[in-house]
């Protein structure tokens, strides 16, 4: 079959490989995070900025980008975001020197994984020919486990070998990688329009859907507490092998970064299937309030034995992404077909809102708790940021219908 004509299985391995490609590089910063906060002499909030300013650059973008779907061929918004997702990341290792430099660098990636995350997953439902799409939406969205567990693991070897920028210039190929694959393997898809189109950035319809509000709402508490997760896992147990040296000699810290983020693949997958099988909301629902009491006490295990501490990280990486598939889905299963594009801009605009806020959030909880040399204020934390969630539930029983 030629690459041009993917369709079925094939398309969606291929924008699965491609959503991977296009994230090697979005964990180096949180991996490489100790070494930034000793370099440039960080507090905790500043670092927070530089992790949740990545989302904060997708969060502002992601309306407009996500919206020209229903209008242009997705396609063409992907290659465009892929490409300057190479460009941002190549350029962080040649120019970034402190905190504003990196953090204007950092926003452009977000930029970047605006324009290709949620317009990948338009590019793969527009082909799709199925009634539900919920398993092709499960493994594109699990997918991103794979490529931030590949970014933390390259950024720590490369960063061994060859130091943090060429971590940054050589997992930047990544996005090169993803403009190749789209370019290559799906072809041109025009977009048909059946209906009235409404206004670029009428957003009106999309809140009347009370079911997709729903599972909006719920998203952005999980992408919170989600990507504070991803952000400082790597810091804190940085933290925790320090606080009992002895046990903790011949550990990678950024290959249990990797583990914990890759864990969320099989995670994500399974958990969709749970959803389909109990019913989404409900599923969602019992997931968002154990992971939330798992988050709570986290933190405050920095000083156990370090083998159970990593074991923690691990579970709670996998609870966080259980129900990461089944919030997406819901969404997309919940929009009008002619409001698709739409509804998935609004879905990562209100999702990664939370994904900026959470980073953010939990730096500057670790600063008003006493610092990161304190095993309290890693508790507080992550307490805050994951208990957050339990709003979760209420808004799946407030606004969604079950599907």
């Amino acid at each position: 079959m030629p690459p041009a004509r993917a369709k079925g299985t094939s398309l969606i391995v291929l924008m699965c490989v491609t959503q991977t490609s296009g994230l090697l590089g979005f964990g180096v910063l949180p991996a490489l995070l100790p070494g930034f906060i000793a370099e440039w002499s960080l507090s905790g909030t500043e670092a927070g900025w530089l992790n949740g300013i990545f989302f904060g650059g997708y969060m502002i973008s992601v309306i407009v980008l996500v919206s020209l779907t229903d209008r242009i061929d997705a396609r063409l918004v992907v290659l465009g975001a892929m490409a300057l997702t190479f460009l941002s990341m190549l350029a962080f290792g040649l120019l970034a020197e402190g905190f504003w430099s990196a953090l204007v660098l950092r926003a452009l990636q977000g930029v970047g994984y605006a324009g290709s995350f949620m317009p990948g997953l338009k590019v793969l439902t527009d082909r799709l020919k199925a009634d539900d799409p919920s398993r092709g939406v499960a493994f594109y969205t699990a997918s991103y486990a794979v490529g931030s567990a590949l970014s933390y693991y390259f950024a720590g070897k490369i960063d061994a070998l060859w130091g943090w920028q060429m971590a940054f210039g050589l997992t930047s190929l990544g996005g090169l990688a993803g403009f190749l694959l789209v370019l290559f393997g799906t072809g041109p898809k025009p977009v048909v329009h059946d209906h009235e189109r409404p206004l670029l950035l009428d957003f009106r319809p999309i809140f009347r859907n009370r079911a997709a509000v729903g599972y909006m709402l719920a998203y952005a508490l999980h992408t919170a507490e989600l990507m504070a997760a991803l952000s400082w896992t790597v810091a804190f147990l940085t933290f925790a092998a320090s606080l009992q040296p002895a046990a903790a000699v011949g550990w990678s810290i950024t290959l249990i970064g990797a583990v914990a983020s890759i864990i969320g693949l099989p995670a994500s997958v399974l958990g969709n299937e749970g959803a389909r099988r109990f019913g989404r909301r409900r599923f969602i629902s019992v997931v968002m309030v154990v992971t939330a009491f798992c988050g709570a006490c986290i933190g405050f295990t920095a000083g156990l034995w370090f083998p159970l501490v990593v074991g923690f990280c691990i579970l709670y990486g996998a609870l966080i992404a259980a129900d990461s598939a089944s919030l997406t889905a819901g969404t997309v299963m919940a929009a009008k077909p002619e409001q698709r594009g739409a509804t998935m801009a609004v879905h990562s605009f209100v999702g990664f809102g939370g994904g900026f806020m959470g980073p953010l959030a939990f730096g500057a909880m670790l600063d008003l708790a006493g610092g990161a040399d304190v095993v309290a204020s890693w508790g507080v934390a992550f307490a805050i940021v994951a208990l957050a969630t339990l709003a979760g539930p209420f808004f799946l029983a407030r606004f969604s219908g079950e599907n």
